[in-house]
């Protein structure tokens, strides 16, 4: 089983799709200048279309490396204006570490040009159709995925 962290982005009309993606990167490099900085913000373009298409509203991005696996979300219109539902805290861990990959959610029609663009920038982050399983991406990591909840009445025995 994976442990798996949510968070929720503010996108348009709250932020740009750009400066959406951007702070998705600086969320998963926290906030560090590397080769990993390097590659996601090498498909910035990209990434801001498919976040521009709406597409991670339902459909998460995934990121999965050697810990937990990483699920990122985009609010938009009213949501994105009002912001309740956003969650851009810092992760408590590395959600770059070893074999990391993302795989970005994408509209069906456009699923081929998003995956032979991102193919020019990296072998890591790759493209998946709307509706289509996470489990599938993320390559080797990819393993059924288990939510933990922490229950604290229960754990304080309340």
């Amino acid at each position: 089983m994976t442990t798996v962290a949510s968070r929720t982005f503010i996108s348009t009309p709250g932020r740009e799709a750009m400066a959406t993606w951007t702070a998705i990167v600086d969320l998963l490099t926290q906030g560090k200048n590397t080769a990993a900085r390097n590659e996601l913000l090498a498909v910035s373009g990209v990434a801001a279309s498919v976040i521009a298409d709406h597409a991670p509203n339902n459909d998460a991005i995934v990121v999965t490396c050697d810990g937990p696996r990483t699920r990122i979300y985009c609010v938009y219109d009213d949501d994105a204006i009002e912001g309740s539902d956003a969650n851009e805290d810092g992760l408590g861990f590395d959600p770059l570490s070893g074999d990391w990959h993302v795989s970005l959610p994408c509209l069906p029609d456009d699923l081929g040009w998003v995956q032979g663009a991102l193919k020019k920038h990296s072998e890591r982050i790759t493209a998946r159709a709307l509706g289509d399983g996470t489990e599938k991406s993320g390559g080797d990591n990819a393993a059924a995925t288990a939510v933990l909840i922490f229950d604290q009445k229960g754990f304080m025995g309340s």
